[in-house]
């Protein structure tokens, strides 16, 4: 049985719960991470005869996703296993009685999930987990891809940007980097469906990539104009994109502009699910700047943050079912 250091028993004996407390708490009770542990296990190198034995898959899997929940670096992480009494916790390892990992093996089992393209198959045994919870229905979806930002500096070993990245125009504005495209359930909010491409590629052209195929409905905003045309099967689907601002400002005002304008409105309304995801990641994970060099990479993050960003926007229901 392991024993409990006297700094341990100390930070027990506080009266105050902090929020990152309170927010490990419930990831550790929301997060299914007997169904993540055995789709990683058989990629996971095994205890040997010879050498160091590895540190525990469930352990490093926890270190994982403190990366993604706090936008730890490899050497920012070891540190704050030193330092974080709660993150310890989580982690389940004891200062000066365990082994802490260290930068070296935090990246080797990054890029292990990286080799075996762990990455799609944890946002599926995550929306597997929901839908037995009754939260995915999957009957319609809402598509919609935001900018990732990517350092445009040219000071670097190189003396060049990333070449994957590009740059595109918002409004007024320049941005290099790269998109992240998601598919949004319809009715609960849950991203199903995530790819990645560089900031220049139009909305519309991922389109196809982000259906399931069983939708009923497809909401998008106007940047998905003429969507229905890049869709196998499209007509046995309902679709509902916004009309773009300067048509509808162009209609004689009169009762038929005020219907358009009020049905823009609802599609609207249902169209906001998707900016919900969008925030998680970007508030409350801080992630708002790639890490990585590449697509591949940083696809897989993506991927990865908006798995436990579903996993947290329906935190409050798993912890109900789980009593």
């Amino acid at each position: 049985m392991k024993q409990t250091t006297f700094a341990s028993l100390s930070y027990a004996a506080k009266k105050k719960r902090t929020r990152r407390e309170v927010f490990l708490e419930e990831m550790e009770k929301v997060v299914p991470w007997r169904a993540l542990e055995a789709l990683i296990e058989p990629h996971y190198p095994r205890s040997g005869r010879r050498g160091r034995p590895p540190i525990g898959l469930s352990t490093m899997l926890r270190i994982h996703f403190l990366q993604q929940w706090y936008g730890y670096s490899d050497p920012a992480m070891e540190d704050a296993l030193y330092e974080v009494e709660s993150m310890r916790r989580f982690v389940g390892v004891e200062l000066n009685e365990d082994a802490i990992p260290d930068e070296t093996t935090i990246l080797k089992f990054r890029r292990l999930l990286e080799r075996h393209d762990m990455a799609p198959a944890i946002l599926e045994t995550v929306n597997g987990y929901l839908t037995d919870n009754g939260l995915l229905l999957r009957k319609g979806t809402v598509v919609d891809a935001t900018l990732i930002a990517a350092p445009s500096s040219t000071k670097n070993r190189d003396n060049a940007r990333d070449p994957e990245m590009h740059q595109t125009k918002k409004g007024n504005q320049w941005h290099f980097g790269m998109k992240a495209h998601i598919g949004v359930d319809v009715h609960t909010g849950v991203v199903h469906t995530v790819t990645a491409t560089a900031a220049n590629a139009a909305d519309v052209t991922e389109v196809a990539n982000l259906l399931h195929g069983e939708e009923t409905t497809v909401y998008g905003d106007a940047g998905y104009t003429g969507a229905a045309k890049r869709v196998d099967g499209a007509d046995a689907m309902a679709w509902h994109i916004a009309e773009k601002r300067s048509v509808v400002a162009a209609l004689v005002e009169g009762p038929y502009k005020e219907a358009v304008q009020a049905y823009e409105h609802l599609k609207a309304r249902v169209r906001a699910r998707v900016e919900h995801p969008f925030r998680v990641i970007k508030r409350q994970f801080g992630y708002r700047m790639v890490r990585y060099k590449g697509l591949a990479k940083n696809a897989a993050q993506v991927m990865t943050l908006f798995a436990l960003a579903n996993l947290w926007m329906k935190r409050k229901t798993l912890l109900t079912n789980a009593g």
